[in-house]
């Protein structure tokens, strides 16, 4: 073997002085998956995405932006002369100087004569500026509801979406009412939600292949065993956790390879806390929803799933289930290089392709029982079906009223909410399906928060359980490990909603004692001394009854 001077370092030595440096590393990995989710979910992937939402599985859309300036400028100009009249301005105004929340962005998209920015301003904060006496909403809505309102449609350049043709086609045959309600409101509106999301997804994936395929990832399992080995687990336990962010079902299996029983089973219990490519969808709901495409609310998430990662670690090390040093961990760091073409799209398309798969079965049917419940129901005693029916008479209805009381503690105890997370059950997905066929509302952004932070954290979907259940090949361990995930789900989105409803001025002082003391609670398992028992108790009779 020929070694290279001491002092010459190849181009991979040197880039490993920084990305493995013992200071340096964290932040740089930190940087990176920030770096990842911002371009997936806040740049890239949601200008994809709110193509496919708005566009393809929408009204429609401009094709290659043909006609798209025409319609822009009819628009600003109809705006200028028919919604942001002298009436509407006051209104405004008065309210920016008497600071209601919100006012200073319809002030701002009027001065900047920008319609779009005005009417996502306008959409999300109309209740407010009425709430204070400044109701601008009777004024706008009957500008924008004339004859003379330009119709993007009848513009060069358009093509309907989906849904729309859909309808077309349905009417052309005079469909039933009954059908189309189901292929419109069940079919296209919940799987059509769940495939609005695959654009950010893609770019995701491409991301994490191109960090895979460099080298940069063995680095990262490099650095991760030196921390976890701290929290009692090894880098081994760093690779399910990698592959989970893709699926939870392959990460789970991949954990055959800890030869530590114990490590083995911890790694399973704590894998998917790591967001998979099926929570992408309602970490990009939450953030597009309520925090107006936030920048910060997909790096949070996956933050938070690695700390459930690190907290669960440290707790359950210390019991005596789980005591015991990890398992070593040696492997090769490859050289850096540049990956190619086809290995990223490979690797995108196999972690993409599963998902899709799994929008056009499981989904399409979850979608389906969503539309059935909803349009079944009970009124005067009897069974009824009716398009029209009210949620709250409806059998979801009756569902979500039975099981909201459980989630009411932790801020989300409303009938759409509730359903969506135990339909999460079915395939995680189908949260985003669920509020695709009911409609988003109910929640604030705190509410929306905690409810995001439970279905991260909570037990994962019916596929990742039957994995659970096969690589513990225990009921009892199956059990202790859904029971824990769901668990620590529900504290940790009790102690976000109880306290932030205290420091915001709406909370409660029974939940924010409990809260304290809940955080209390881990901090006493996170710093107490994991103690050796001295003394070995053996049952004699098991004992004789072995030896013979």
């Amino acid at each position: 073997m020929t070694k290279n001077s001491k002092k010459k370092l190849s181009v991979s030595d040197k880039i490993d002085r920084i990305v493995t440096n013992r200071i340096a590393a964290l932040p740089v990995f930190a940087a990176v998956m920030f770096l990842v989710y911002f371009i997936s979910v806040t740049t890239v992937g949601t200008w994809a995405t709110d193509w496919t939402n708005d566009g393809l599985f929408g009204d429609g859309f401009h094709i290659f932006g043909i006609g798209t300036n025409e319609y822009e400028q009819d628009m600003t100009e109809y705006y200028q002369n028919n919604v942001w009249t002298p009436e509407v301005r006051s209104q405004v105004e008065a309210a920016v100087t008497a600071g209601v929340i919100g006012a200073g962005d319809i002030y701002d998209a009027m001065e900047d004569e920008d319609f779009e920015a005005f009417d996502e301003a306008f959409g999300s904060y109309a209740d407010s500026l009425a709430g204070s006496g400044f109701d601008i909403s009777e004024t706008v809505d009957s500008a924008l509801e004339v004859e003379g309102c330009p119709d993007t449609s009848e513009y060069k350049g358009w093509v309907p979406g989906i849904p729309v043709l859909a309808e077309r086609g349905l009417d052309g045959v005079k469909c039933a009412g009954w059908l189309k309600s189901l292929i419109l409101d069940g079919i296209i509106a919940g799987v059509g939600a769940v495939l609005g999301f695959v654009p950010q997804m893609l770019v995701l994936f491409i991301m994490l292949a191109i960090l895979e395929s460099c080298g940069y990832m063995a680095r990262v399992a490099f650095i991760m065993d030196r921390i976890f080995r701290r929290f009692g687990l090894s880098g081994k336990s760093f690779i399910p956790m990698l592959i989970g962010s893709g699926c939870g079902v392959p990460g789970i299996m991949a954990s055959r390879t800890i030869e530590n029983d114990r490590d083995r089973k911890m790694t399973i219990m704590t894998t998917t806390f790591i967001p998979c490519g099926a929570k992408m969808p309602i970490i990009a709901l939450i953030a597009a929803a309520l925090f107006d495409n936030g920048w910060w609310v997909a790096p949070a998430a996956y933050f938070i799933g690695a700390a459930a990662v690190v907290v669960s670690g440290i707790i359950l090390k210390k019991t005596r289930m789980f005591a015991g040093d990890p398992a070593p961990f040696v492997m090769e760091l490859p050289a850096y290089h540049v990956p190619t073409f086809g290995n990223v799209m490979r690797s995108m398309w196999e972690r993409g392709s599963s998902f899709i798969k799994k929008a056009g079965t499981i989904i399409l049917l979850s979608s389906i029982v969503i539309w059935a419940g909803s349009v079944f129901g009970v009124e005067g005693g009897k069974m009824v079906f009716d398009l029209d029916i009210e949620l709250e008479s409806s059998v979801l209805g009756y569902i979500g009223n039975a099981i909201k009381v459980v989630f009411a503690p932790i801020g989300f105890g409303n009938i759409k909410a509730s359903v969506a997370t135990i339909m999460g059950l079915v395939a995680k997905e189908e949260v985003v399906g669920v509020f695709g066929v009911l409609d988003f509302e109910g929640l604030t952004k705190l509410s929306a928060f905690s409810f995001m932070i439970f279905n991260l954290l909570c037990a994962p979907c019916f596929a990742a359980m039957g994995a659970i259940k096969r690589e513990m090949n225990s009921a009892k361990w199956f059990w202790i490990a859904v029971g824990y995930q769901t668990g620590l789900a529900y504290l940790v989105s009790l102690v976000v909603f109880q306290l932030g409803s205290f420091f915001g001025g709406n909370g409660n002082i029974a939940g924010a004692i409990i809260s304290f003391v809940l955080i209390a609670a881990f901090l006493y398992l996170l710093f107490r001394p994991y103690r050796e028992s001295k003394v070995l108790r053996v049952d004699s009779k098991k004992l004789a009854r072995a030896s013979k």
